[in-house]
């Protein structure tokens, strides 16, 4: 159930945005990462009534101060020496970014073993860079470098790295690039190549010189949160095994699962509550390949 030597369960601290209707940010990564047995210390970045994509939404966005003042009231139990690693996704400015990144060094003094998980969230195929000015630099220059491991979509590691990869030796040579900035371990999600079939996605995960890929059926369907949910599981299936191939092959097979349950409903929202036994237990397990 864990990997810290114990009865003690994993701990994450997940700092994100959050939805009260829906499953964006923390909304679905906190979830997920419980049905799996772990402690997480969700942290806000916003608190929205819903997804900004259905044009109205009520809430409000909080700064880097408002962060860093939640962290300070958890260091002040004396608990951060047993936080296993810190998570990130979207950051709305550049303030909360760097609340982040001292949240991270906080975490990482306390217990040196901690690890960051960024998801460096930039855009994607068809929408486009949509993060505001100045954060697809603070992605590439402060917080990639800072990340043990990163789960870019295939527009993001593009971006990040200034490359147009089609092709899988193209691919793995923009993972690299990354990996040469600081993360050892990659996940890239939505990666179509040359060598992609269209009724196909895949994902692809590397460590090291080693990399590895799992090709899931394409679905006919377009939920906000999937990416977040695939980030925390990842990062937890990692943690506990330290082996990307483990991590990407029951990461992907419980996402594709969920997502597969919300299809059928015909359901806008991810069904991440009413799938949830495919989070800890997913009814088919892809092959992982490695490459």
């Amino acid at each position: 159930m864990t990997s810290t030597g114990g009865d003690r369960p994993l701990t994450v601290l997940s700092i994100q945005s959050h939805v009260a209707y829906g499953h964006v940010g923390n909304a679905s990564a906190v979830f997920a990462m419980q049905r799996l047995g772990v402690d997480v210390w969700p942290v806000h970045t916003v608190q929205f009534s819903n997804h900004t994509g259905y044009g109205q939404w009520k809430g409000r966005v909080f700064d880097g101060p408002s962060i860093d003042e939640v962290v300070e009231g958890i260091a002040d139990r004396g608990v951060l020496p047993r936080c296993d690693a810190v998570l990130s996704g979207y950051l709305g400015s550049a303030d909360v970014g760097h609340a982040v990144l001292a949240a991270v060094a906080r975490v990482r003094e306390a217990n040196p073993d901690a690890v960051y998980c960024a998801d460096p969230v930039v855009g994607d195929v068809g929408r486009g860079v949509f993060v505001r000015p100045g954060i697809p630099e603070l992605m590439r220059d402060v917080v990639v470098p800072a990340a043990d491991v990163v789960t870019p979509n295939h527009f993001e590691l593009d971006h990040l790295t200034g490359t147009r990869s089609r092709t899988l030796p193209a691919v793995r040579d923009a993972v690299a690039a990354l990996q040469e900035r600081g993360p050892d371990a990659v996940l890239v999600t939505s990666l179509e190549t040359d060598d992609t079939p269209a009724d196909a996605v895949d994902l692809l995960a590397a460590e090291g010189d080693r990399a590895f890929r799992v090709r899931t059926p394409r679905l006919d369907v377009s939920v906000n949160g999937a990416g977040d949910a695939i980030a925390a599981l990842f990062l937890v299936h990692w943690l506990r095994s330290r082996s990307v191939e483990v991590a990407v092959r029951e990461s992907s097979s419980a996402v594709h699962a969920v997502l597969a349950a919300t299809e059928a409903a015909g359901s806008r929202e991810m069904l991440l509550v009413a799938a949830q036994q495919q989070i800890v237990a997913p009814d088919a397990l892809f092959d992982v390949e490695e490459l």
